[in-house]
């Protein structure tokens, strides 16, 4: 399944060591709309506080078992699993945003050695992590470029911030904690933890160590507005924390071995975290006889969340059982109807029913889908080819233009606009997206 509740993008190969990814050696981003939804909720107080639009920044996690988080041009956030999973508490992921929010608002974002021009955030990343990604962005230059220069090139000249930007951004990220009525412990507490990898040699230190220089002005400065701060004492806001034990509960269980997690989550452990993270063991080894009664137990307990019933119908998708995942798709979507993931996931299993009854309904869900998230070059290709089978050839070129747009197949991308163009009628939004592609594709030629 393409969308599923995490989805790890294995299409970058990055130049990172063997030990920094999870997944087959090679570093991938994650797609999960409780997740990322998450991570929205501790950073768009802080985004707002920044003078910052929340909907302006973009929030990337890598799977990556380091400790480490960065931003780059564009406003865009980017976070390690590895950091989120060694994370003890949710006030210290947010004391990481609210200092990665002070290098945005400070205008410390680090800039490329030559021009990113219109890549995608795949080109970024691979930009930044030392990786040939010409094929993906459109833009070999770029990619074997930075391939040349090598991993410690990368992290000197891309990712290092100085000395004094790092001090400006944790003395803005403490004004955003306050002004947002939050405490800065969480913030101290990370920076301890940093502490204890500088005692490291610099080959064992994980990357943020060795890209956001720590220096004891800087832990006696976050020391002392901690013990001045009126908001010190002020308890993390019980939903916070409820949502990073189910995020770190998620991660686990999809990163690590069905058997490791179901030993760090023992079947006396009756917390919505254990019981969150156990479903996902079983549905993963596969075991549905007891996956499906743990998930069925939390929709029962907490039948307005949209993320159990969304976990539900990946379980039956990928299990063979696709007409049964559809009620609980539509549930999680009628529950989160503004989420662009539920929605591209709910019309991917209807288009693969193969059932002419239900690509209207994929045809709307997909349509909402690229339209709250128009850099998904699947949920493009899947809307394409359900107009395909309903006998929309016009639009269903339209919507397979703008994945090859996207995927960089400039030569593609002009042929289906010139079809959509000659099939579709003349005038309105879709013929002028027509020609922009067409002009698109012309110019990165």
């Amino acid at each position: 399944m393409l969308f599923k509740r995490i989805i790890l993008l294995a299409t970058l190969f990055l130049a990172l060591p063997a030990s920094a990814s999870f997944a087959d050696d090679q570093p991938s981003f994650i797609r999960d709309a409780e997740i990322e939804n998450t991570i929205r909720a501790y950073s768009t107080p802080l985004f707002q506080a920044a003078g910052l639009d929340p909907n302006a920044v973009s929030i990337h996690i890598l799977v990556d078992p380091t400790l480490n988080a960065f931003v780059t041009g564009g406003q865009n956030l980017f976070l390690h699993t590895g950091l989120l999973l060694r994370a003890e508490n949710a006030s210290q992921v947010i004391g990481v945003i609210a200092h990665e929010t002070g290098h945005m608002a400070g205008g410390h974002v680090v800039r490329m050695q030559g021009e990113l021009g219109t890549a995608s955030t795949e080109a970024i990343v691979a930009m930044l992590l030392g990786a040939a990604v010409g094929a993906t962005s459109g833009r070999g230059d770029v990619g074997s470029a930075l391939a040349m220069g090598g991993q410690s090139m990368v992290e000197r000249d891309i990712l290092a911030y100085s000395r004094e930007n790092e001090a400006a951004a944790d003395q803005a990220g403490l004004k955003f904690l306050d002004a947002t009525h939050q405490s800065a412990r969480g913030m101290l507490e990370f920076m301890e933890i940093l502490g204890d990898q500088e005692l490291l040699v610099t080959t064992e230190q994980d990357p943020y160590v060795r890209t956001h220089p720590l220096t004891r002005d800087r832990v006696v400065f976050i020391q002392d507005w901690v013990e001045h701060s009126k908001w010190s004492d002020q308890p993390i806001r019980p939903e916070y924390a409820e949502m990073f034990q189910r995020m770190q509960a998620k991660l686990y269980a999809f990163l690590e071995p069905p058997m490791r997690t179901l030993r760090r989550y023992r079947a006396n452990d009756t917390s919505i975290a254990a019981r969150y993270a156990r479903a996902i063991a079983y549905y993963r080894k596969p075991d549905l006889t007891k996956a499906l009664p743990l998930i069925d137990g939390l929709i029962a307990e907490r039948p307005d969340d949209p993320y159990f019933p969304e976990l539900k119908g990946q379980m039956l998708f990928e299990n063979a059982r696709g007409g049964e995942a559809v009620a609980p798709y539509r549930r999680a979507a009628q529950l989160l109807p503004g989420s662009a993931l539920i929605r591209i996931e709910l019309g991917q299993v209807e288009v693969e029913q193969n059932d002419p009854s239900l690509l209207k309904d994929a045809v709307t869900n997909l349509s909402a889908g690229v339209t709250s998230e128009p850099g998904n070059p699947d949920g493009w290709r899947l809307l394409g080819i359900a107009y395909g089978r309903a006998g929309n050839e016009g639009m269903a070129s339209y919507a397979l233009a703008e994945e090859a747009l996207l995927e960089g197949r400039r030569a593609d991308a002009n042929y289906l606009a010139v079809k959509a163009e000659r099939l579709l009628p003349r005038g309105g939004p879709i013929w002028l997206r027509i020609q922009d592609i067409k002009d698109r594709a012309a110019q990165r030629r």
